[in-house]
């Protein structure tokens, strides 16, 4: 018979991005399954209602028409409090649930019933790599803020030499080497600038080497362990962050560009550039913060504005991701996809435990609501 899943339009302010493509549904329909989608959801993204017919969806008008069957529900930012009212018990609910910062809408959820996955909490394992939405939104999120920086700076990025002179190529300085900064550094070089980059984890010197850039950072004995065994940046101490800022702070003063992409799980952004440091720059100088959202590696960032400081731009993009909807959306909806399947079984049906996360270890990371209850064991209490 199969199963019915919905897309809602995303009511969050900006977000533009939509969690199915007429090829995942395409996928579904073929299956057997129904896929309701509401009016509009796709047009952030490129996306009309006819490709998503033509797909095979059933196009409703309302989010209730859409929800109130619906046993799965894709969204790609949490769900509104009318979306969580209309939900059937028992409905499954998959999206980046920003579950650390908006426990209100975890609280909603469990008490409507609902099982929720946040897809920010898919474990960084090999199997899972296809449903990474961290790495395929950064990904492109590196690659947008140094079109944002070279929109926002006044000069040429590549050296140009011609008849009437030489223009020297922009510097730039990646802070922070996870997917983000490393894709931040490929489009920094193909777009002719002079790159340097720091991250606290040892083993991203090499992968910075290996794509033509300069590597900076204190190598003590605190840098050397400073990786969990997941692969994240570990909180450093104040004296290592001392260190870093003095070595830095010389560095900082001579570039024309500076990205940060530095987050920790769980906790606000750490500081990575002072106001002091940002006093230093040159005028004309831009700093693009991508962790603005989450509080800002650059102090005077503002998130979703840019802000001038003596002729510095510090740019604190809302969600530069959304900016670059249609392949955004893209990449997101073959993660939910691929991520819909460990939750149905050969016959189209829900397996035993997909509402209480089953033994599969990737089901059980990213479980945060059943049974009425927030269940996520970083999120109790």
């Amino acid at each position: 018979m199969g199963l019915t899943l919905a897309i809602t339009k995303e009511q969050i302010a900006g977000e533009t991005r939509v969690a199915a493509t007429p090829d995942t549904v395409r996928k579904w329909t073929g299956a057997g399954h129904i896929v309701k989608i509401q009016t509009g959801s796709g047009l952030g993204a490129s996306i009309t209602d006819m490709a998503f017919s033509d797909a095979g969806a059933t196009i409703v008008a309302t989010l209730k028409e859409a929800l109130s069957d619906a046993d799965i529900v894709l969204k790609v930012r949490q769900p509104a409090a009318d979306e969580i009212t209309a939900l059937k018990s028992g409905a499954i609910v998959i999206a980046m649930l920003d579950a650390y910062r908006e426990k209100g809408a975890l609280n909603s959820l469990a008490k409507a019933g609902a099982s929720a996955y946040a897809m920010e909490f898919v474990p960084r394992i090999t199997r899972a790599q296809v449903m990474d939405v961290l790495s395929s939104q950064a990904n492109l999120a590196g690659y947008r803020a140094v079109i944002e920086a070279a929109n926002a700076y006044g000069k040429a990025f590549p050296m140009m030499m011609t008849a009437a002179g030489t223009v020297a190529p922009a510097k730039a300085f990646i802070m922070g080497v996870g997917v983000a900064g490393l894709q931040a550094i490929a489009t920094a070089r193909r777009l002719g600038a002079v790159v340097t980059a720091t991250d606290v984890r040892p083993a991203t010197k090499e992968q910075v080497e290996s794509l033509g850039a300069k590597f900076l950072a204190v190598e003590d004995d605190e840098f050397k362990n400073a990786q969990t065994a997941g692969g994240y940046a570990k909180e450093m101490s104040a004296e290592y962050k001392a260190k870093q800022a003095a070595l830095t702070s010389t560095h900082i003063a001579k570039q024309d560009i500076v990205i940060t992409t530095a987050l920790i799980p769980g906790r606000a952004a750490p500081i990575l550039v002072t106001r002091e440091q940002v006093a230093s720059m040159k005028p004309g100088s831009v700093l693009v913060d991508l962790a603005a959202p989450q509080g800002g590696n650059v102090e005077g960032c503002v998130r979703g504005e840019t802000v001038d400081i003596n002729g510095v731009k510090i740019i604190g993009p809302s969600n530069i991701a959304a900016s670059i909807a249609a392949d955004a959306s893209a990449l997101y909806a073959k993660n939910l996809q691929a991520f819909v399947g460990l939750l149905i079984d050969k016959d189209g049906n829900l397996i035993p435990d997909a509402k209480t996360g089953a033994e599969d270890e990737i089901l059980k990371a990213a479980l945060v609501t059943a049974g009425g209850a927030v269940v996520h064991p970083n999120l109790k209490g």
